[in-house]
């Protein structure tokens, strides 16, 4: 990805960066100089607040609704966004929702919504940026963000881990098709993050009260520390890295078998 020919800064588009792992990645991104856009559904308010939080690092910042169960026209806001920054060098899929509902409870409907919000959503935006970053020329960054679910099921979630697992595999066809513009694409997967999806934003993942015996790092992980992640990728030291997907879980994965072998009692059985 090279620097805009022009004084303009680069820009990166986060989608359901109203909170959690969408804000403390815009907020990085700005800290690293780039202008964002932000989109949020149904949280204006926070939108607006991470608004705030890029202008105080000196970067511009553009607010949108982005509702990627209205597919294919939610994916219009990536256009309307670039417009109005000027350009995009960076996509971070970052917008998604889930269930916990057992497979046989689950309806047609509410399997078709998050694979639209978590998969097909990814798919539409991502294809606007591409095309705006190869008219461009340069290059450029785009990082889905999936989960540990990416790799492994959950009980309760197969909607998630069926939008999840094809959003891995897309991440990889998009990195072999782009790569010749100079586009490289990868998935960063979080497990157990303090946000409002897992009810804990911005709690102390350190507190005594938050220790996982079944996490080698024996406790959740930050948002800061998923953003992290993602601003490496979306920056100029990850030019050699694309069709990956990265883990940030505290071991979560490496568990396998062993998490399997030291269970005692059947409530896993349960959402």
């Amino acid at each position: 990805m090279s620097t805009p020919e022009s004084n303009q800064s680069p820009v990166a588009v986060v989608t359901g960066s109203d909170s959690g792992i969408g804000r403390a990645t815009a907020v990085r991104l700005a800290a690293a100089g780039m202008d964002v856009g932000i989109t949020y559904h149904t949280d204006k308010e926070g939108a607006e607040a991470t608004a705030e939080e890029v202008r105080g690092h000196g970067r511009r910042a553009a607010v949108a609704r982005l509702d990627l169960t209205r597919l294919p026209g939610a994916a219009d806001v990536v256009d309307r966004l670039a417009d109005e920054l000027g350009r995009i060098d960076v996509l971070v899929n970052n917008a998604g929702t889930g269930t916990a509902t057992p497979f046989l409870e689950l309806e047609h409907a509410q399997f078709q919504e998050v694979l639209d919000v978590d998969l097909l959503g990814p798919f539409l935006c991502s294809q606007r940026a591409a095309r705006r970053m190869i008219g461009q020329g340069g290059g450029g960054r785009i990082v889905n963000v999936t989960s540990v679910h990416e790799h492994q099921p959950r009980v309760g979630a197969g909607p998630y881990c069926a939008a999840k697992g094809g959003l891995g595999l897309l991440t990889q066809v998009m990195a072999l098709e782009l790569a010749e513009h100079g586009i490289t694409v990868n998935a960063v997967a979080p497990g157990e993050i303090a946000t409002p999806m897992t009810g804990q934003e911005d709690e102390d993942v350190t507190d005594a009260d938050k220790v996982r015996q079944g996490v080698p790092l024996r406790r959740p992980g930050d948002a800061r520390e998923v953003a992290a992640v993602i601003a490496f990728l979306a920056g100029p030291d990850a030019s050699y890295v694309t069709g990956a997907s990265w883990a940030v879980d505290g071991g979560m994965l490496r568990m396998g078998p062993m998490a399997g072998s030291h269970l005692k009692d059947d409530s896993w059985r349960r959402p």
